[in-house]
């Protein structure tokens, strides 16, 4: 499944900008592979005095951004669960302000934030790799808006490859 297969209507408005970042090149189990390896590595590559530079008063620094990847990540991997298993139960959305705050990313260390990361991206492809085409297809309702659990799959990956182009456009 690629993500031009993903319909509008498979997900809110507001993830239109993740998705559209997704590249129609590899499949969802490949990119959600791929990608992992391509964050790392980016981050690796930084500058270390950057990880913890902020470009403005109140903005994220790039640890607390790693940080907010992996909280994300977990809680649309959750709502991808509860859809698959046809859950109907409407799911609250999270305040990622909040999330970063009491998350505290800035305290940990580089290596340990990446090594969750990847953890959690694990997770996540060992979850998406026990879903067939029909549950892949499967919807709930997140923030008050429906969502499909592949649309949740290719979010994941176009969240953090947002990020990523942040980190280029803001901090490097």
């Amino acid at each position: 499944m690629r993500v031009s297969e993903v319909q509008p209507n498979e997900y809110a408005g507001f993830y239109a900008g993740y998705i559209e970042q997704v590249s129609d090149e590899y499949t969802l189990m490949e990119e959600l592979e791929i990608s992992v390896h391509r964050f790392i590595k980016f981050v690796q590559n930084l500058p270390m005095d950057k990880f913890d530079y902020r470009y403005a008063e109140g903005k994220w620094t790039i640890k607390d951004i790693i940080q907010h990847l992996i909280d994300a990540e977990r809680v649309f991997a959750y709502r991808a669960l509860r859809f698959a298993r046809r859950d109907q139960t409407p799911l609250p959305g999270f305040e990622e302000d909040d999330y970063v705050v009491a998350a505290q990313g800035t305290k940990r260390g580089l290596q340990d934030l990446l090594t969750e990361f990847l953890i959690v991206r694990q997770s996540t492809l060992a979850l998406f790799k026990t879903f067939d085409q029909e549950t892949l297809v499967q919807a709930g309702t997140a923030s008050g808006r429906l969502m499909s659990v592949r649309a949740l799959g290719f979010v994941i990956i176009g969240h953090q490859n947002h990020h990523m182009r942040v980190f280029e456009e803001r901090y490097l």
